[in-house]
């Protein structure tokens, strides 16, 4: 690696991504690219950040908007420099900035400022707030028309009167008239190091200690201290994420204002308003019980507990790199989608669930540009489990030419090109019953971490499931048999065997209201006609397939093998 490299790493290392993409527009500009589309939803901070980015390349900065007109950032009237070296105020034509309140006027001005010469020069940005609204339509066609040219002109003017325009928006696409002149920056929502500032100024604005009745300190009474642990602190940064920095402000002030504390919690249902405001992606509530709601799967649950761990504090400052996630492959019923959900749970962070089946829309693109748009929602979270359930669906046809007008191979296309390159902290968890319809470049490393096979639980995983169910039902102390129940139900899905619960209970209900018993849990089982047997070709080669393709997700060993394995001696007699 270069060293020129190994700098640009270091510094970005060192650098939020809000610095990024200042200097990233400081660039821009110092290349005299003469109209900036900055999205954002953010105007005050995005502000802030073009001040200091128009700073680095030695403009200054002028905003304008339809009801204040032309002044500087805290809305005062501008001055200009004169020939002999004197501020006077602003004037067009006669007409003082803050009066300029009509978009083509604005637009003049930047014609204007762009011909003086000697003295009378400066380097100017031009950030207007209100201008998509002002350019839209027949009416819009005379301040379109203005942006158009002097887009064309501006490169073309001497550098002691370069002007540039930076039009902020809430919306990333540019009218296709200036698409060709302008150049797009999707300004980052704030990460960790923006959002530790902003709980670190809510903390700030706690008094430190509770008041006496003479208004002196009461140093028995600490109110800053106790208002999170070290390890609150971290979640609530994290579930900040992907909020904007007055969001997370407001949600740290209303904890502080109601508990004196800051709740993760609270932070976290912000979070679900964002995700239900975008409609590209279902917000799916935690699972009582975490991983231990999961019957079995030891393999898969040990291999998430240590991929946990790269979230923590230690690992960032250690370099570890964030997990990608999984895929889970098998028997329907057999525990992929609860794993998904329980994962959720036990890492304390969001669940989204993405039906790219539902993204898929009728126009040429749309589906693309849907899913396009759930990633962006997925990134600005940050932290979260993504689940993408009975993913071999909504992509089938994607490597068989299915008759779809190409849709299915153009979404895969942009999942396979986020998969690879993504940034964010979301693990994904994609589930599938099959496997004709997955594309092999899907499952290739780099994309994911792991393929696990999920197949028909073990007699201990069998067991484990029963008592999960039995406890989830408020059931978890009967005394139960469960060599019995175990026995009677080989060849069960995990889905078949909890189904037993509520299946005995009704019952016991309907026999005096008494407490299901083992008896009841067997006649359960009778009654079913397992999936094993009923899809017994589809289950056995999907079984062999699993062997020879992916890691096991349970140990797919039996007490009696681990018994044999133990290392015990049998005794001559």
């Amino acid at each position: 690696m270069s060293a020129a490299k190994t700098t640009k790493a270091a510094l970005e290392a060192t650098l939020s991504k809000g610095q990024l993409a200042a200097a990233d527009l400081t660039a821009l500009l110092r290349a005299r690219n003469p109209t900036i589309w900055i999205s954002t939803r953010e105007e005050n901070r995005v502000e802030k950040f073009i001040v200091e980015a128009a700073a680095a390349a030695a403009y200054k900065v002028l905003f304008w908007d339809c009801a204040s007109g032309i002044s500087d950032i805290a809305g005062r009237q501008p001055t200009v420099t004169n020939a002999s070296g004197n501020a006077r105020p602003l004037e067009i034509n006669g007409k003082p900035g803050k009066d300029i309140k009509d978009s083509g006027e604005a637009l003049d001005a930047v014609r204007w400022y762009s011909e003086r010469t000697g003295k009378d020069a400066e380097r100017i940005v031009w950030v207007f707030r209100d201008l998509p609204i002002w350019i839209e339509g027949t009416i819009g066609a005379t301040p379109m028309r203005a942006l158009r040219n002097l887009s064309k002109y501006l490169p073309g003017v001497p550098r002691p009167q370069a002007q540039a325009i930076i039009v902020l928006s809430t919306v990333t696409k540019v009218p296709n008239d200036i698409a060709g002149h302008a150049t797009v920056l999707d300004w980052p929502l704030p990460d960790r190091s923006e959002i530790t500032k902003v709980i670190d100024a809510a903390l700030n604005s706690l008094p430190e200690f509770e008041k006496k009745e003479d208004g002196t300190p009461d140093e028995t009474k600490p109110i800053r201290s106790l208002a999170f642990t070290k390890e609150s602190r971290e979640l609530a940064i994290d579930a900040a994420v992907g909020l904007t920095e007055e969001e997370a402000g407001a949600c740290y002030a209303k904890s502080l204002v109601q508990s004196r504390t800051v709740d993760p919690k609270l932070v976290m249902g912000e979070k679900k308003r964002v995700i239900s405001r975008e409609k590209v992606l279902e917000w799916h509530d935690p699972i009582k019980g975490g991983l231990d709601a999961v019957g079995g799967l030891d393999n898969l649950k040990a291999w998430l507990k240590v991929r946990e761990t790269a979230y923590s504090p230690a690992a960032r400052e250690y370099g570890l790199p964030a997990p990608k996630g999984a895929v889970l492959v098998g028997i329907s019923g057999c525990g992929k989608s609860l794993t998904a959900k329980a994962v959720a749970t036990a890492w304390q962070c969001p669940l989204l669930r993405l039906d790219l089946g539902a993204l898929k829309a009728k126009f040429v693109g749309d589906s693309e540009e849907n899913i396009r748009k759930a990633f962006k929602v997925i990134e600005t979270i940050d932290r979260c489990v993504v689940w993408i359930d009975e993913i071999e669906k909504a992509m089938a046809g994607a490597s068989s030419g299915a008759s779809d007008g190409g849709v299915s191979a153009d979404a895969l296309g942009v999942v396979l090109n986020w998969m690879q390159e993504r940034t964010s902290n979301a693990f994904v968890i994609a589930t599938a019953n099959s496997v004709e319809n997955l594309p092999p470049e899907l499952l290739r490393k780099g994309r994911f971490d792991e393929i696990f096979f999920v197949g028909l639980p073990n007699e201990t995983e069998r067991k484990g499931v029963l008592k999960a169910s039995l406890k989830s039902n408020g059931r978890g102390d009967l005394k139960i048999d469960y060599q019995r129940v175990v026995e009677a139900t080989e060849g069960f899905t995990g889905a078949e065997i909890a189904e037993l619960v509520p299946t005995s209970l009704y019952v016991a209900f309907a026999d005096g209201a008494r407490e299901p018993s083992t008896q009841d849990l067997v006649n359960a089982a009778a009654n079913v006609n397992p999936l094993s047997k009923t899809k017994a070709e589809a289950v056995a080669e999907l079984v062999k397939w699993g062997n020879e393709n992916a890691r096991s997700a349970t140990l797919n060993i039996e007490p009696a093998q681990l018994r044999a394995n133990s290392g015990s001696r049998e005794l001559d007699l």
